[in-house]
């Protein structure tokens, strides 16, 4: 089986190389030099940069895309006869998703393998799939041939799945949701609702400068334990993000993309060049200064199963950043934590429970929820939306949407999604190999790309 979520499948004491090796020889009668070569070349196939390097990292040196690239190794290396894959390709970005699913066919085709393909999206399951079965609230509600359910769906629910997913003819209207349509019998037309694609507020006042930002990982230490060898995850980076703008930025897994993320919320130091947010350089500031500006620049995770203590209730996990920074005086806090659960659609009841209780997408409401808390200028979403469902992937995206004319939120948008970042942004950047390699405005970048790079991404969306 592939797990949904690499980031809490791998031990995260053993080198990924390790794990794969393991997986070998436990299965085959092999000598453990054998295996480790199998393990490299199994890397090599499911597309990780340096295989023989990537053998010898930690799961927290791979980025979530690149980790569950390893998961699938371990899960296909001892040729299956049946393989489940949940969600595998939620963490990658279009190039490798397309890799991998033509692996795992020519897998199923080379070995007589099969495969049942736990899938969100509909797209991926036109693509690879024979059959299809659709599900709602435990019950099988349509059942045929991919040609049959995706396009001459029977159902409401399914038809209502098609219509959820963001398409180039969604930008600038509201996306519909599953609740637009009456009950399980009877199928509405829905037309969405116009919104302004843009709020950029007068004068374009800018909300954040980077300038020649450069953030370096330590590749090799030195025989004298210095550093011998820098990987520049981020290199010479610059650009300008106004305020109650989204600014979108797409590229492979590993680009660069969520360190970049990170270092403008203040969790990475930056090695070079100035992050002027409001005029305030962030690269500058001490951890006592960044507790303030934490309530200006917020972000939501890749990873909703690690971002959230296991040990605290919702209401209790809601509660603390409002009393920190107190947000809203003591006497109000139950009722804050119920109107930020109401934003994300979530029941009161949600307060009592804890985060094993929630689904992943569900969780990933509830990470929304604590960073939109403290009420801040910028928030960064990294992949916010990528464990999601359609359904609930399209209610995320109209409530950013509301947010940011409710609130002239300015949002730096991480997706490999490009679908979604065209449907949500002002401005798209790509990236790859730690540099911005094409920027404009989102029609531009996404429908008349002019570098390779661009177009190959654009062209492996399915």
């Amino acid at each position: 089986m592939v797990f949904q979520e690499p980031m809490s499948s791998l031990n995260p004491v053993m080198k990924v190389g390790k794990q794969v090796q393991e997986a070998i020889l436990i299965h085959q009668k092999i000598s453990k030099a054998a295996a480790k070569e199998l393990a490299i070349n199994w890397l090599d196939k499911v597309l990780l940069p340096n295989p023989a390097k990537m053998f010898d990292r930690y799961p927290h040196e791979l980025s979530g895309g690149q980790k569950q690239r390893v998961m699938i190794a371990i899960a296909m290396c001892n040729h299956p006869t049946l393989l489940i894959a949940d969600e595998p390709t939620t963490a990658l970005d279009a190039t490798v998703q397309l890799e991998i699913v033509r692996l795992m066919q020519y897998l199923q085709q080379e070995h007589q393998t099969a495969m049942i393909f736990i899938t969100h999206d509909l797209s991926l399951a036109a693509t690879i799939a024979d059959d299809v079965l659709v599900m709602y609230k435990g019950e099988m509600v349509e059942y045929g041939t991919a040609e049959q359910v995706l396009k001459h769906p029977q159902q409401a629910y399914t038809k209502a799945l098609l219509a959820c997913k963001p398409s180039p003819d969604h930008k600038g209207f509201r996306l519909p949701v599953i609740s637009d349509f009456t009950d399980s019998k009877q199928f509405k037309t829905f037309e969405p609702v116009l919104r302004g694609s843009a709020i950029v507020l007068p004068g374009n006042s800018t909300l954040l400068e980077v300038k020649n930002l450069g953030i370096w990982y330590a590749e090799r230490p030195g025989i004298t334990g210095g550093i011998q060898k820098q990987f520049k995850a981020v290199d010479d980076v610059s650009f300008i993000l106004r305020k109650g703008e989204v600014l979108g930025l797409a590229g492979e897994s590993g680009c660069g993309k969520s360190t970049l993320g990170r270092c403008i919320a203040g969790l990475l130091p930056a090695n070079t060049g100035q992050l002027l947010f409001n005029g305030t350089d962030l690269a500058t500031l001490s951890t006592r200064e960044w507790r303030s500006m934490h309530r200006q620049v917020q972000m939501v995770f890749q990873d909703p199963y690690s971002s959230l203590n296991p040990r605290m209730t919702i209401g209790d996990m809601l509660a603390e950043p409002l009393r920190v920074h107190k947000i809203v005086p003591e006497k109000e806090t139950e009722n804050e934590a119920k109107r930020l659960l109401n934003l994300v659609q979530l029941p009161a009841s949600a307060r009592d429970k804890y985060p094993h209780q929630f689904s992943g997408g569900q969780r990933q409401r509830l990470v929304i929820a604590r960073a939109l808390a403290l009420r801040p200028q910028l928030l960064i979403c990294d992949e916010s939306v990528s464990a999601l469902d359609v359904s609930i992937q399209a209610q995320i995206l109209n409530l950013l949407k509301d947010l940011q004319h409710e609130f002239s939120l300015t949002y730096l948008f991480i997706s490999h999604d490009l679908s979604v970042v065209y449907y949500l942004s002002d401005r798209v950047m790509i990236m790859q190999a730690g540099k911005i390699i094409e920027s404009g405005d989102a029609e531009g970048v996404l429908k008349h790309p002019k570098e390779e790079y661009t177009k190959r991404l654009v062209a492996a969306m399915p």
